[in-house]
């Protein structure tokens, strides 16, 4: 593929480093028939190595001339293109079964994580590099100072691996921080589940909107119809120091007690 000056609004940095390529394709462990999405594949880093064992790969490129040079290299029969946005694509349109990768732009991994929730039951597994501050973040336990709302909502969907670090020569321009490798898995439909998603992740946003503070203040008005005894949290706990358990028995307790109103309940 030709040059490509890499475009500072869509956060491109290309990886070019083949054996941080290698390392990646042999954590995916693509096989023939696997459908597989890729967001963002640029200047084909993993997209060909994809393809010598891939049948079919789908890719979501949102830069017009780099969805071009992809469609020019490869017939549509093996290479899929979508030129879009991927945090305004419906991955539904994958089927179920799906395999998602990518090396995701930096300044939209954690609306992108999020976005894909809510296809979680049609995929096998997702493989990201991103940001390592990021998957640190992603990966934290209840304790852990990086424990927050993006580690309580992703585990309570996913489990996580955090594979391996890429530092920033590895790719062209070098970013100004380190990356990171994270495998994510979808839990079984038999999880813990929250009786009201909606509700589940109103109590986690409120929890650490005002982290430094222990939990019954910052909960606010809430607290008083938490039954803070009965789910075993102490006095002093601040919402880095629970899990997505205590959350779900957290959100559940608010719900039965008519903190959302009515309507809130729309999973059971």
């Amino acid at each position: 593929m030709a040059k490509h000056q890499a475009r500072k609004r869509f956060g491109q940095h290309f990886l070019v480093y083949d054996a941080v390529i290698e390392s990646i394709v042999r954590a995916i462990a693509p096989a023939p028939d696997d459908v597989m999405v890729e967001i963002g594949p640029g200047l084909s880093a993993l997209t060909q190595p994809l393809l010598r064992v891939l049948k079919r790969l789908h890719v979501i490129e949102l830069d017009r001339d780099l969805a071009a040079a992809l469609r020019r290299q490869w017939p549509d029969d093996r290479l899929h293109v979508l030129e879009a946005d991927a945090l305004k694509v419906d991955f539904s349109r994958y089927g179920t079964g799906v395999r998602v990768v990518g090396n995701l732009p930096y300044n939209i991994s954690t609306p992108l994580l999020f976005h894909l929730m809510p296809y979680a039951d049609a995929v096998r597994d997702q493989h990201f590099m991103l940001q390592r501050e990021v998957v640190d973040r992603m990966v934290a336990q209840p304790g852990d100072h990086d424990n927050g709302r993006l580690a309580i909502m992703l585990q309570s969907r996913y489990v996580m691996y955090k594979l391996f670090d890429v530092p920033p020569d590895a790719f062209d321009p070098p970013p100004r921080v380190v990356s990171a490798v994270v495998r994510m898995r979808p839990l079984p439909a038999n999880r813990l589940r929250p009786v009201s998603e909606h509700a589940f992740a109103l109590t986690v946003q409120k929890a650490f909107a005002q982290r430094r503070k222990m939990l019954r203040r910052g909960l606010g008005s809430w607290a008083a119809h938490v039954p803070w005894d009965a789910l075993d949290i102490a006095d002093s706990a601040r919402a880095e120091e629970l899990g997505v358990a205590q959350f779900i028995a957290l959100s559940d307790a608010l719900l039965e007690a008519g903190v959302f109103g009515e309507g809130a309940v729309e999973n059971t």
